[in-house]
């Protein structure tokens, strides 16, 4: 498993047990040969799985974060605090790529990039608490159907 892809829900609480249990899966899975990490650069989970990475690319440098965003970065964050947007820029400013898929919102380009998400990936560390209404569960759904290897970390077990 080279490639991992994160979704997730926008209002996750990072609790140190859930941090704890993301830092110990993304090194296992570094230890494993993963090397490209891809996050969606949404609020929340996304945003916290791409700081790991960024945090753990200072010991684990060959390791790489790619940004597929559903939009511009403006049009993304036009509605989040400055303090979000702030965080968003630095995830960005650091990021080794960021793939934009549309060049403005529209109602589609969510569905789309979490299709993208999934298509580079072998593999999937998601933290989704089973509303299947939602995006992240959307793109597990997708993950599922490709065959790749879950890690739901919302679950008391990681594998789906």
């Amino acid at each position: 498993m080279k490639s991992i892809c994160f979704t997730g829900h926008r209002n996750v609480k990072l609790t140190p047990e859930l941090e704890r249990r993301l830092y110990v899966t993304l090194e296992r899975l570094i230890r494993q040969g993963a090397v490209d990490f891809y996050a969606g650069g949404a609020l929340g989970w996304d945003t916290f799985c791409a700081e790991a990475v960024l945090s753990l690319r200072k010991s684990n440098p060959q390791i790489r974060l790619h940004l597929v965003l559903p939009c511009p970065p403006e049009e993304q964050t036009a509605k989040w605090t400055e303090y979000q947007k702030n965080e968003y820029s630095h995830i960005l400013s650091d990021a080794d790529s960021a793939e934009i898929l549309s060049e403005q919102y529209h109602s589609a380009c969510m569905k789309k990039r979490n299709a993208r998400l999934v298509e580079y990936a072998d593999c999937c560390v998601c933290y989704y608490n089973r509303r299947s209404a939602s995006g992240t569960g959307q793109t597990v759904r997708m993950a599922q159907k490709r065959g790749i290897v879950i890690y739901n970390l919302a679950e008391q077990e990681d594998a789906v």
